[in-house]
């Protein structure tokens, strides 16, 4: 697996489409075998997509996301899980334990507030 965790200050960030740096960590048999950081470039959601496909991630954790930028990341092939806060290092040991999941119900619709309330 290789995934991707929405970053800043090395806590998971809370807004996939205005996210600026990604920590990339390629995952197997329960391991990271490795950890690097991935510079946004001052993308912001419909072509974040298209550069973690790029580099060949194919599951996204994160804090709070669009209903599109989900869709558009599952017709990547990219797999969301979100809701997620806290540290990255603890957020990459979870998922490569197999014990992050997914909760759709942190969906961000930015009219109604600021995506800072998400939880894990």
């Amino acid at each position: 697996m290789k995934a991707a965790v929405t970053t800043e200050n090395q806590e998971v960030f809370q807004h996939f489409g205005k996210c600026q740096t990604f920590t990339l960590a390629v995952i197997e048999n329960n391991q990271i075998l490795s950890k690097s950081l991935l510079d946004a470039q001052g993308n912001g959601h419909s072509a974040l997509v298209g550069l973690l496909q790029a580099q060949g991630v194919d599951t996204l954790v994160c804090g709070g996301i669009g209903q599109g930028a989900v869709d558009a990341l599952s017709a990547a092939g990219i797999q969301v899980i979100r809701g997620c806060q806290g540290r990255v290092s603890m957020i990459l040991e979870l998922l490569a334990q197999g014990l992050l999941k997914d909760n759709p119900s942190q969906v961000c619709d930015h009219h109604d507030h600021d995506c800072k309330e998400h939880t894990c």
